[in-house]
């Protein structure tokens, strides 16, 4: 309870007033004949809105001890905001301890914060990360006094900087990122070398997607019941795998893929010949393909072969090690993600039906990605990369000239 919501008579804010209360009737609230009604109506009001009245009654005998002086209101949602109400203090007196949750100061929340940082070889345990019922025991021989997980995770959750969370990254190691990142970038934006892309100008980001297999499994999916979500059977047989390509349209949001037995420089050139055949691309002023470093479309052997199948073609790779910058691995995660989970395919061809399908799906009301990530992020990025690189390269230096 916080010091200063109570008064000098053991009273406290209501939680009531914040909210609107159903009116109730004086006999509905004396539960028997041996209740009194304690304390007054209490109308207050806001603004034009209506006004809130709280209720609250304590029973004096015939319960048991721990429901004396129960509050006995009936709140509701207000219809202007819960947070919108006026605060306002209540008349009836409250039970100071019994069932209490202990207060933790800022200095126990510091510790359990310390605890959690702790680096787990300082435990002297194999893990390589502790559980919060780890973390909420350590803190509990901390602090001399339980404490429980769900209290452990507030305070973590709190807290601005998390080191005991962690997530998966790919840094930028490409010594010539930033001029191979930038065009594409432009390109998203809707520039090329400094000009405006015209309106047969269009930007196709392609790539494949390897080893979609088909799964079918050994024992039938059980349906859902109340309380139970569908169960999939884990074992499974296999039923072969096949390669996804697709092109994706950045500024229409237009997809067009194809299904392959393998990948290489052959199936890559169907993709090619299958966009080019198409309106608009074929009467296009301009077609920039972005890239990886896959071997379907590897160096400037690639740009060599496709300017040679199209002249209007300008081959485009991404760094090394920054397929994220590639649009069309965005539309194979919603692929993923919404068509192919959970793999129950039953042979190769239900898989080439399904992407068919789901393309014409797509393509009904093609929608271009949102992307955010322009030039200026990208140096802005590089540039903090690179101060961090210098401020471990310097720390390094110090610990090898204290260890000689």
């Amino acid at each position: 309870m916080d010091a200063k919501n109570i008064g000098s008579k053991g009273r406290q804010s209501c939680p009531a007033l914040s909210h609107r209360i159903i009116p109730i009737s004086r006999q509905a609230l004396l539960p028997n004949a041996n209740s009194s009604l304690c304390g007054e109506r209490l109308n207050t009001s806001f603004g034009n809105a209506p006004a809130w009245y709280s209720y609250c009654t304590r029973i004096r005998y015939a319960l048991p001890l721990k429901q004396l002086r129960r509050w006995g209101c009936t709140p509701i949602r207000c219809a202007i905001g819960g947070s919108a109400g006026p605060q306002g203090t209540s008349p009836w007196e409250t039970r100071r301890g019994g069932g209490e949750s202990p207060v933790f100061p800022p200095l126990d929340q510091v510790l359990v914060k310390a605890v959690a940082c702790e680096l787990v070889a300082a435990t002297k345990q194999p893990l390589s990360r502790q559980s919060l019922a780890e973390v909420s025991a350590h803190a509990e021989q901390a602090l001399g006094k339980p404490i429980s997980r769900s209290t452990v995770w507030r305070i973590l959750a709190t807290d601005a900087i998390k080191p005991w969370r962690y997530k998966y990254w790919i840094f930028p190691r490409d010594p010539q990122f930033a001029e191979k990142a930038g065009p594409i970038l432009d390109l998203y934006a809707g520039t090329w070398q400094g000009q405006p892309l015209g309106p047969k100008d269009h930007v196709l980001s392609a790539d494949e997607k390897t080893s979609i297999q088909a799964r079918p499994r050994c024992h039938p999916p059980l349906h859902p019941a109340p309380g139970r979500p569908t169960r999939i059977e884990y074992e499974y047989e296999r039923g072969g795998a096949l390669q996804y390509l697709a092109a994706w349209d950045v500024r229409r949001g237009y997809v067009m893929g194809r299904c392959e037995p393998t990948t290489g420089i052959e199936p890559f050139g169907q993709l090619v010949a299958q966009v080019l055949s198409r309106e608009p691309y074929r009467s296009a002023a301009r077609l920039f393909w972005i890239v990886d470093n896959g071997s379907s479309h590897r160096g400037e052997t690639a740009k060599q072969r496709l300017h040679q199948v199209d002249s209007r073609i300008i081959l485009l790779h991404t760094p090394v090690h920054a397929s994220w910058l590639n649009q069309v691995e965005i539309y194979f995660s919603i692929v993923q993600r919404k068509v192919l989970t959970p793999n129950d395919f039953a042979d190769l061809e239900a898989i080439r039906l399904r992407l068919a399908f789901y393309e014409d799906l797509s393509n009904q009301s093609p929608t271009p990605f949102r992307w955010r990530f322009d030039r200026t992020k990208l140096m802005t990025l590089l540039a903090k990369i690179q101060a961090h690189q210098q401020r471990l390269s310097v720390a390094q230096d110090s610990c090898s000239a204290e260890a000689a």
